[in-house]
């Protein structure tokens, strides 16, 4: 029986469920933080400093946080992590309804909920190969049926959530988030146990972090796939800085309509997540994602030349019908080719790198429009998009997809010398 056949096991459903509770809970508190944060202070540093706590822990913490997800039970660190997260966020509501929320705490609970995020995405990642025997067409269709309800969720449904509960006071979409998190410990710990990662030599931290790290930079197929989201990150923050104010002055799109298009785009999104398996098994892993990244470039082209708000939408949706694609591909196949006991590290240097990348595009958006015109930032990143497809378009081919899949097996087997870590193999 082949793999496209299969059926995903039981356990990802609760996964699944569990994955879609916690997104709306993401998106009610993303927007209901800003929002508190706003009843507090119009100070504009202040709401900075409240947004950019909750991305600080991959800045600081991501590599570390992947190599002590290598060392922990996957399963056990999602569900600490989620009760954690639900405790914590009783803190802030607590304090809201007795009238002393502060800035200060407001940022401390964001980067805490960020660190949580760390552990949490982190130990997913790692787990679901587990789970699904790391079989590359059942990860593809399983991060489709994740990425799409995130979207979902976190997307459409949480925000206006998260906006109406603020309505009722300010403690209740604390509250509706506290109680998704305790919802998804709940499922997450009924999940099957995963095996433990295969003991390495006692190392430090540090240094099996450093090894993380360097296996992903030593590996050309891998270093694509982390190189797609980083360089990613720095074109569209580049287009999102400017995205209202070229939304408003180029194509008189008002509040509401600017709403619109940013659905545009999570519709877009949800049909790329939806097609994402189809693509790779007509062109080959490695040649969907090119295509993909192609078709995110001649979009934002697209985006930035629109005369119009209808063009702009169709420009939008295309764009994210990519980046939805792309977003399934690429961690399936990471998901299907790295070694159990580097799965934590490995990803999380991948995050981390496309964390870091997001403010230099944000800088270099609000640069290139202060300094040319609001439609530059747009055309700059699509050629940035452009030329990052045809850099890694070698690095990701078929051919080297085919290859990494092809070495699954032996790279898989802790007595092969070719899972060990790259600081062990250099000290045997």
């Amino acid at each position: 029986m082949t793999s496209d056949v299969r059926k995903l096991p039981t356990g990802f459903g609760r996964l699944w469920t569990a994955q879609t509770v916690s997104s709306l809970g993401d998106g009610v508190s993303h927007a209901a933080l800003p929002l508190l944060a706003l009843t507090l202070t119009r100070d504009p540093m202040a709401l900075a400093v409240v947004t950019a706590a909750g991305t600080l822990p991959w800045l600081l913490f991501g590599v570390l946080g992947g190599a002590l997800v290598d060392r922990w039970d996957r399963r056990r660190t999602m569900w600490v992590t989620d009760a954690a997260r639900a405790v914590l966020l009783a803190i802030p509501a607590a304090a809201a309804a007795l009238n002393v929320l502060s800035i200060p705490l407001l940022t401390a609970v964001a980067f805490l909920l960020g660190l949580g995020g760390l552990f949490f995405d982190t130990a997913a990642t790692a787990y679901l190969p587990d789970l699904l025997g790391r079989d590359p067409a059942l990860l593809e269709r399983a991060n489709s049926r994740l990425r799409g309800t995130q979207t979902a969720a976190s997307g459409f449904a949480g925000p206006p959530a998260g906006s109406a509960l603020l309505a009722l006071g300010r403690a209740f979409p604390l509250l509706a988030d506290a109680v998704s998190f305790t919802l998804s410990a709940l499922l997450i710990r009924s999940l099957p146990a995963a095996p433990r990662p295969v003991p390495q030599a006692r190392e430090s931290l540090l240094r099996q972090a450093r090894a993380g790290a360097s296996y992903v930079f030593r590996d050309q197929l891998l270093l694509g796939l982390a190189l797609r989201p980083a360089v990613g990150n720095i074109a569209f923050l580049a287009v999102e800085t400017v995205l209202a104010l070229f939304a408003h002055d180029r194509l008189g799109i008002d509040t509401f309509g600017f709403g619109l298009l940013l659905t545009a785009e999570a519709t877009g999104g949800l049909l790329g997540a939806g097609i994402a398996s189809f693509l790779g098994r007509r062109l080959g892993t490695g040649a969907a994602l090119t295509c993909t990244a192609a078709v995110e470039g001649l979009a934002i082209l697209g985006l930035a030349a629109a005369p119009n708000p209808y063009v702009a939408g169709l420009a939008l949706a295309v764009c994210g019908a990519g980046m939805g694609a792309t977003m399934v591909l690429g961690p399936s196949l990471r998901q299907a080719i790295v070694p159990a006991h580097l799965m934590g590290r490995v990803a999380s240097t991948s995050r981390m790198l496309a964390m870091c990348a997001a403010p230099f595009g944000a800088f270099l958006g609000g640069w290139l429009a202060t300094t040319y015109d609001v439609r530059t930032p747009l055309y700059a990143a699509a050629g940035l998009l452009l030329t990052m497809t045809t850099v890694t378009a070698t690095m990701t081919s078929n051919r080297r997809v085919e290859a990494a899949l092809r070495a699954v097996a032996p790279a898989d087997d802790p007595d092969h010398p070719e899972s060990r870590d790259p600081v062990q193999e250099r000290a045997i």
